[in-house]
């Protein structure tokens, strides 16, 4: 019996765009008879590491946008598994441009990562975010160009709602978690997410400011867009380092500055992650895990079998039996 030639040209398709069955290799990182991994922490400008991780282990995955940024280093931490992920890769050796933004969420999605927290250095728009305060942003306004900031596209097309970009149930356990950890945080405001890699000049920073920004940074739009699409709760922590450039009391951006900053910072922010991590039972009463229950577009029978492989992880239970 020669079998359905469909059935075999799906089969083809689905070697050559990777696993199938991602959920079982998800399994296989987390450990058998481990807990599962809800919680993902990206770790930004300073944060290479997660001090406190205990039964560490690295879990390298491939995925069909590429290699992900580093290893994910999973453990447990206030009793929960978590993974952490160095955005730039240990060592700093990624540009923001450089990122493979695709990778990294689609790796936290086959650990079984439900919510993401993003901690990021950033400059300061405005007067009262005072280097080494945290700033909880709600909202995100895109400067930067060309990014691959999607996973849909190649016959299956998805408009995901991103009027409120992060997760607010999130953000409102992060809020708490300063609190608890001692640190100054604003919550709300804009992140202005820019190319880089070189810092503004006055005249953009000062734009920037009169369009009411509140802070800037290189990277965490893309990740906001693609947890959405991934249906993962995500929320970031801005740490201010400097006043960006606009600042008259203060000397324009360097690097020696951030760099002064950031060991500073990133105390506070491992402080604040165990904090929300305490808090984090895993449930989520927010609309971040049906993202797509509306916004996938083409007519299922349509979809290539090969791009249905490719993101199964994503939209695997809305073509059930497919």
């Amino acid at each position: 019996m020669k079998g359905n030639p469909k059935q075999k040209a799906r089969r083809r398709a689905g070697a050559a765009a990777g696993p199938r069955r991602p959920a079982a290799g998800a399994a296989r990182a987390a450990g058998d008879g481990q807990p599962p991994i809800a919680i993902g922490i990206i770790g930004g400008s300073g944060l290479y590491a997660m001090p406190g991780l205990a039964d560490v282990r690295e879990v390298r995955l491939t995925t069909p946008f590429g290699p992900p940024s580093d290893a994910y280093v999973t453990g447990t931490l206030e009793g929960r598994r978590v993974a952490f992920l160095a955005r730039h890769a240990r060592g700093h050796r990624l540009l923001p441009s450089e990122l493979n933004f695709r990778a990294n969420i689609y790796g936290f999605k086959l650990l079984g990562v439900e919510q993401i927290l993003s901690l990021s250095a950033v400059g300061s728009l405005k007067e009262e975010h005072r280097p080494l305060d945290f700033v909880l942003p709600h909202q995100f306004f895109d400067r930067t160009q060309a990014r691959a900031s999607t996973f849909f596209g190649d016959g299956l097309v998805a408009h995901v709602s991103f009027a409120d970009p992060v997760c607010l149930r999130l953000v409102g356990e992060l809020e708490q978690a300063c609190i608890a950890a001692g640190v100054n945080a604003h919550r709300g405001g804009v992140y202005l997410c820019m190319e880089g890699p070189a810092f503004s000049t006055r005249a953009e920073s000062n734009v920037y400011r009169a369009w009411g920004m509140d802070v800037i940074g290189m990277t965490n739009l893309q990740e906001a867009k693609l947890a959405r699409e991934a249906e993962i709760c995500y929320a970031t922590v801005a740490m201010v380092t400097d006043y960006d450039c606009w600042h008259p009391g203060h000397d324009a951006v360097t690097v020696e500055e951030v760099i002064a900053t950031l060991g500073k910072n990133a105390a506070n922010a491992a402080a604040v992650v165990r904090a929300a991590v305490r808090r984090l039972d895993g449930t989520r009463g927010c609309a971040c895990g049906r993202a797509l229950a509306h916004a996938l577009v083409t007519e299922r029978a349509a979809v290539p079998a090969a791009t249905l492989a490719k993101l199964r992880p994503i939209v695997g239970k809305y073509f059930a039996g497919a």
